[in-house]
């Protein structure tokens, strides 16, 4: 019995900016980002959205894609490093949205038998998420589970971070029946404590807070969506722990070089071009070549060889990200649908074919595992429409987006969006302070 991804689904936010536009207001050289970076549109929410709403848009448009039962889900399992509270799983929000607009065709509470839960682990969460569902359907083979990897990339404005926010969500179907891919039982994993890039409780005195409550304590502790994070450490770790899992899937699986037989290399990105970047090395020690310097490392970057395996590999994997900008969690999943997409629009049969990933997550935590394409991808893949429905958002200008990121906007920037939104936040109620309502509009 095989098992793996059934099917697949994902929700992009309808607005965007063009990433020439930040450069130019930012001072940088707009192709540095996007010749340099891969990067050329950055998905932005609306003032209605966040990481609850992306989630349940990709599980409405899985269950009505699929024509999926919601009484066949045993669990659902999100992946995210944006979640609304730190007690109350974004993954009830979303599905309650979803159990709401399916009242009529299933009854209320369609998943009230199911297990709901977040996993966080910076942008690896929902690659854990896919492990932990994976071994429970494999344990349970007549159950289904479903991932949703959901996550907004918020860093602050005018920071050397802000070029690469992004955001959405993916929802996978996990099963014994992968239509999709089949996913082999075999998990590379590093793991390390470093502070790359990580998301603090911060304190502040409160005399220097202004209208601070007076039952307030003296110091305040306040928590934000934009990071600490030192990129250049970051990048390091990422490129020690794919290596370190890389090396430890070869241990367990015996196979020599098993990057040469996978199809394409599926990496967490946080912007479009860093697996290309970052699989340098392994490269290099795979095949010998030195590189204990940056000048052999660009060699190797730039050598005829090392091209033609990113063209033939790792492009078709970008191509979305660079619509998109980062997604956390979703990146790796939404770099897989953008690959998948390209193959099937080129009308290439990938049955059979391999697949390699890369995940990796901040603070820190790698996983590699591989997967194998399923005769029915291409029935899946036909309901995507993923670079059709990038081309239809609508881009905001400048000054919109940085309303939008300080959170100075009340009404929705895209007259024609239809589906989940915040509707409101109870303000007054001692007993429900902060709960979020939200509605499909």
């Amino acid at each position: 019995m095989s098992f793996g991804i059934e099917a697949a689904s994902y929700y992009v936010p309808s607005l965007y900016l063009e990433i020439k536009d930040l450069a130019e207001k930012r001072g940088i050289e707009p192709a540095k980002l996007e010749k340099g970076l891969g990067l050329h549109k950055m998905g932005f929410p609306d003032v209605h959205e966040d990481a609850a709403t992306f989630a349940a848009e990709a599980l409405l448009k899985l269950v009505r894609d699929y024509n999926i039962n919601p009484e066949e889900i045993s669990r659902i399992y999100l992946g995210t490093e944006s979640a609304l509270d730190a007690a109350k799983p974004t993954a009830s929000y979303a599905t309650q949205m979803v159990e709401t607009v399916l009242t009529e065709e299933f009854g209320e509470r369609c998943f009230k038998n199911c297990d709901v839960v977040d996993m966080t682990f910076a942008c690896i969460g929902a690659v854990d998420a896919l492990h932990n569902s994976l071994d429970f359907v494999r344990v349970n083979p007549e159950k289904k589970a479903v991932v949703i990897a959901s996550d907004y990339a918020k860093y602050e404005l005018a920071s050397s971070g802000e070029y690469t926010q992004g955001g959405g969500a993916v929802a996978l179907l996990v099963s014994s029946k992968p239509d999709l891919i089949e996913i082999e039982n075999n998990w590379g994993v590093a793991t390390e404590s470093v502070f790359d890039f990580f998301k603090p409780r911060r304190n502040f005195n409160k005399e220097n807070l202004s209208n601070a409550p007076e039952t307030f304590p003296d110091k305040i502790e306040i928590f934000t969506d934009e990071p600490v994070f030192d990129g250049q450490y970051s990048n390091q770790c990422y490129q020690d722990r794919i290596r370190e899992a890389y090396q430890h899937y070869k241990e367990i699986t015996g196979k020599d070089k098993p990057y040469e037989n996978w199809k394409y290399l599926i990496f967490h990105l946080p912007y479009a071009f860093h697996g290309k970047r970052v699989f340098t090395e392994i490269y290099s020690l795979e095949n010998g070549l030195p590189y204990s310097n940056a000048d052999e490392q660009k060699a190797v970057a730039k050598s005829d060889e090392y091209i033609k395996f990113i063209n033939d590999k790792i492009e078709k994997s970008q191509r979305a990200s660079s619509e998109i900008g980062n997604m956390y969690t979703a990146s790796i999943f939404m770099a897989l649908l953008s690959a998948l997409q390209v193959s099937f629009n080129e009308n290439e049969d990938l049955t059979g074919n391999e697949i390699g990933f890369l995940g990796y997550g901040s603070g820190s935590k790698s996983k590699v595992f591989a997967g194998k394409v399923s005769p029915n991808w291409k029935n899946v893949v036909s309901k995507w429409n993923l670079f059709e429905t990038l081309k239809n958002r609508l881009a905001i200008n400048f000054e919109t987006y940085e309303k939008l990121h300080r959170k100075q906007l009340v009404h929705s920037i895209n007259p024609s969006y239809e589906g989940f939104g915040l509707k409101s936040v109870e303000a007054e109620n001692p007993v429900l302070l902060g709960a979020r309502y939200y509605a499909y509009q």
